[in-house]
């Protein structure tokens, strides 16, 4: 066999080994745009409990609306980067809209969240200085620490006494930032903030969030994870996304103080060499803002919905983790049944997915639930009616 062939060959096999093993990740195919409820490509109608639109603008006409005139506009895309002749007027709007929603200086935008985070390290830390990330944080960050020169340490997840003592570690570093998500996407754990950014405090280091799944409905007015722990104003460098809560596209920012802002506009390879984002997500981006900054309905409805959730998802019996963020992973802790349990889910009309190794640590297999302002309580009803009947003829209830 020649090495071209053994090359395919090895990765059919490989392939053929994740569908054996449970760990096969299937695509499911929605023919309808983003919302509460979906269209799967077989023409079934599935309640959606699987979609990061937290707020349910991803498929809301006024959303669709501000993406088409922003369009008219200023056209399709920009064929080019933003410092060639890619920057438009709707980009600088955004940028100032995020910053002054999230309390910042300055914003800039990237292509995606995860260019965000890749690009944010190596212009701003080297070799002399250290990074002390969160053990859980998302692979973006872990990646984009593997392109800087700093040391690199690691506390375990939301640990506050681990995290002193890597800071006493770093003690010889130039400069120190802690990292760590916001809220944790696959536990909807919400880092504990105020007791992180007291060490930094102690310790003389820097801050950094990524409120990929907190920017729009976190704390009393959708500002984040720091509005939730009342540390607005303390956090050095926030990142996240535009395709989650705030509109459901694509496109990420990192946001901080003109200085920061500054040396990636001049050093982020990201930005530097991807084409600017496009003036539909800017434009609509831009609309959803303007409308969180006037009313917290979809924030509060979200609420409601994850309490009342979390609530009767328990009594049905199942194990889930603690918390109070729209993400409930109901955990199952075996691969296979993770499968088993997310394809009778949908037998049964509702789309949600398993998460298994490597995307949770081994025995962690769970199915995990996104709650969005967009569902009603009889739809939650019926999910949790699904759950139940999955739930005994799978035997995993407890009750």
């Amino acid at each position: 066999m020649s090495g071209k062939d053994a090359f395919y060959s090895s990765l059919q096999q490989n392939l053929e080994t994740l569908k054996e093993q449970g760990l096969f990740k299937p695509e499911r195919v929605l023919a309808s745009r983003q919302g509460a409820e979906v269209q799967g490509a077989d023409g079934r109608t599935l309640i959606n409990m699987c979609a990061n639109n937290y707020l349910g603008l991803s498929g809301e006409e006024a959303t669709v609306q501000a993406a088409i005139a922003a369009t008219e506009e200023f056209g399709y895309g920009l064929s080019s980067v933003r410092f060639i002749c890619g920057t438009q007027t709707v980009h600088k709007r955004l940028e100032k809209a995020i910053a002054d929603f999230l309390g910042t200086e300055d914003t800039i935008l990237y292509a995606a969240a995860f260019d965000a985070n890749g690009g944010v390290f190596e212009p701003l830390f080297d070799e002399n200085d250290a990074i002390i990330s969160d053990a859980l944080n998302h692979a973006s960050i872990i990646d984009g620490i593997r392109l800087c020169k700093a040391a690199r340490f690691r506390y375990a997840h939301n640990d506050m006494d681990d995290l002193e003592k890597q800071l006493q570690a770093a003690a010889d570093k130039r400069h120190k930032i802690i990292v760590t998500d916001g809220c944790f996407s696959m536990d909807g754990t919400i880092a504990q903030l105020d007791k992180i950014v007291a060490l930094a405090e102690k310790y003389g280091a820097l801050t950094m969030i990524d409120e990929c799944h907190a920017s729009g409905f976190m704390g009393k007015t959708g500002r984040g994870t720091h509005e939730h722990h009342n540390v607005l104003g303390k956090i050095d460098i926030i990142t996240g996304t535009l395709g989650k809560a705030l509109g459901g596209a694509m496109g990420g920012f990192t946001s901080g103080r003109k200085e920061v802002i500054e040396m990636l506009r001049q050093k982020s390879r990201p930005y530097l060499f991807s084409n600017s984002l496009a003036p539909s997500i800017a434009g609509a981006s831009l609309a959803v803002l303007e409308r969180l900054s006037r009313s917290t309905e979809l924030r509060d409805r979200l609420h409601e919905n994850t309490a009342y959730f979390r609530h009767h998802i328990e009594a049905l019996g199942f194990t889930i983790k603690p918390g109070t963020h729209p993400v409930v992973p109901v955990m199952l802790f075996d691969a296979k049944i993770a499968q088993q349990f997310a394809a009778r889910m949908y037998e049964l009309g509702v789309l949600l997915s398993g998460f298994f190794y490597p995307v949770v640590p081994m025995g962690q297999a769970r199915v995990r639930v996104q709650l969005s302002a967009a569902h009603t309580r009889e739809q939650l009803d019926r999910v949790l009616a699904a759950f139940a009947q999955t739930g005994r003829e799978l035997g995993v209830l407890k009750n």
